[in-house]
């Protein structure tokens, strides 16, 4: 590259006035107990919403896939390991504002589990727990959720066929 090509990509990006986009990437994954169906869900220990409910998540790391990426922020806050499991996408969140540290884009995947694995909160989770997706219907609609997770659940129980309320929806 020469002198001058050089200087003006110095100078491009100096006046470039758009703002970056980060990439993120979340799991909502559900699992039936004694008859009743659960989502796995964490309890942000940082701000944006410490404190809130969220689904496992976070950055997508410049060697991974969003679905990597989700694999390894489920594994990092809440101990499972899903390597073998099948994620469906849910879907892409990228409205604005929907995190106030900046522009974030969000891939969600899914999975409608077998089993209700033991979970374990670690890295930025103070809490990892199944709840009942009856309860976490309830808690998101008293806008308890972090950024817009609550969205996200909609969507993946809608997605997997699972009831939101008592007596509404399909079952597996």
């Amino acid at each position: 590259m020469s002198l001058l090509s050089s200087f003006a990509a110095k100078l491009a990006a100096r006046l470039d006035d758009r703002h970056p986009v980060f990439y993120a990437a979340d799991v909502v994954l559900f699992a039936p107990a004694d008859g009743v169906w659960h989502v796995l869900l964490i309890e942000r220990g940082w701000p944006p919403h410490r404190g809130r409910l969220a689904f496992p998540g976070g950055h997508v790391d410049p060697h991974e896939t969003s679905a990597e990426a989700a694999r390894r922020e489920a594994a990092e806050e809440t101990g499972l390991d899903l390597t073998d499991v099948a994620l469906d996408r849910i879907g892409i969140y990228d409205a604005p504002g929907r995190d106030a540290r900046g522009r974030y884009v969000s891939v969600a995947y899914g999975a409608a589990l077998e089993n209700m694995p033991a979970v374990v909160a670690g890295d930025d989770a103070r809490l990892a727990a199944w709840l009942p997706l009856r309860v976490a219907a309830r808690i998101a609609a008293g806008a308890g959720f972090a950024f817009d997770h609550a969205v996200m659940l909609h969507d993946a129980a809608a997605r997997f066929g699972l009831p939101m309320e008592p007596g509404v929806g399909g079952g597996r």
